[in-house]
């Protein structure tokens, strides 16, 4: 059986994370994975809609079509599934217009009411979709990144000699520009701390002396690990819970400790004083900075805590099953074979498993994932 995921992009983070990553569990469940970046070319994307027809069931991630759009790939797809791990139904945080708008909103509601399936990120995303879409056709499964791809930070260095880190797009940059005062307050405890900016823009900074990192696939796990301290900072508000947490799980990874501000999935992911720290005042960022700096055994220790948490929690080998039984699930369920659709769907769930938890890791055959043009 095949599976069509349109995407933003062969390379675009929330394809490789959230379904090129998870290509071994669908093969093992004999679905083949083929991914195509939707056209901003009405005729090219018109043209990728209707080979849809081509393929058992149809991934659509992100991308609210136009009404016309999502129709003609209604009446194309055999079977449709909608992933979501932004709160795209509204303006970012960055819009200088009000976050809220209805022609996303109604565009929202249409894609996930078309939907087979609705696959969340988050707990935020779920209960903000549950009112349009029964709860049979709603599963979360979080962002997840594969462990052993992340080398383990050393974590020598001490004082002003560490580094923090930070890792993102073009996009999330602003949010730096939001903790400048914190990062100020770091650096007058710590002078000469240094922050290495991985992305592939930098902020222009005086507060704190900048490291520029390009960003690349092949070399941004290897940059992560040369940090010591992972930082997050995320604005108050409803976009920013809807954010699935991806920076704060690489550091983790990497056996970082992180400084975050309590706001949406770091609440969820950094245990306060267990694998980092929760800090929103300038003066809480200097302070948890500063002893991360002082004492680098207990970056470590905090940096194994998080590491185990991504293991057990937010790891492809704890999720890619869920993720391809919910596509399997869309596939018998469109097929005819209610039993075993419902054997499928029975599995997803919101809840983790606890950190004393133990798991085997699944034998996993190689990704089978082929990315394809308009």
């Amino acid at each position: 059986m095949k599976v069509l995921a349109l995407v933003g992009g062969p390379d675009h983070v929330c394809y490789r994370y959230r379904i090129e990553a998870f290509a071994w569990a669908l093969a093992e469940e004999d679905l083949l994975l083929e991914a195509a970046p939707i056209s901003r070319k009405t005729w090219k994307r018109v043209g990728q809609l209707r080979r849809a027809r081509h393929f058992d069931v149809v991934l659509l991630q992100r991308k609210l079509l136009p009404f016309w759009q999502l129709r003609l790939l209604r009446r194309a797809a055999r079977c449709l599934i909608y992933d979501v791990d932004d709160a795209v139904y509204q303006r970012d945080s960055t819009s200088r217009k009000p976050p809220a708008s209805w022609q996303r909103m109604i565009h929202y509601w249409a894609t996930v009411y078309s939907a087979d399936a609705v696959i969340t990120g988050n707990e935020f995303l779920r209960r903000r979709t549950m009112a349009y879409v029964e709860p049979q056709r709603l599963f979360t499964i979080p962002t997840c990144v594969e462990p052993r791809r992340y080398p383990l930070a050393s974590h020598r260095r001490t004082g002003a000699a560490s580094r923090l880190v930070w890792i993102g797009q073009r996009s999330t940059l602003p949010s730096l520009d939001q903790c400048r005062r914190h990062l100020q307050a770091a650096g007058e405890v710590l002078p000469g701390l240094e922050l290495r900016v991985i992305c592939d823009a930098w902020p222009e900074m005086t507060e704190i002396r900048i490291v520029p990192r390009r960003w690349s696939s092949p070399a941004e796990t290897a940059e992560l690990a040369e940090g010591d301290i992972g930082i997050n900072w995320l604005p108050d508000d409803a976009w920013s819970r809807g954010k699935c947490g991806l920076k704060v799980l690489q550091y983790m990874a990497c056996g970082l400790p992180v400084v975050a501000n309590p706001v949406g999935m770091n609440r969820e992911m950094v245990l306060d004083g267990q694998n980092g720290f929760l800090a929103s005042t300038p003066e809480q960022w200097a302070d948890a900075i500063a002893r991360l700096a002082a004492d680098p055994q207990l970056r470590r220790r905090m940096g194994a805590c998080g590491r185990q948490l991504v293991e057990q929690r937010f790891s492809v080998d704890r999720w890619g099953a869920q993720f391809a039984k919910v596509v399997r699930g869309v596939v018998d369920r469109a097929a005819g074979r209610p039993e075993l659709a419902a054997s499928q769907f029975a599995g997803p769930s919101a809840e983790y498993p606890s950190l004393d938890s133990q798991r085997t890791p699944r034998r996993r055959r190689s990704p089978h994932s082929v990315v394809v043009g308009g």
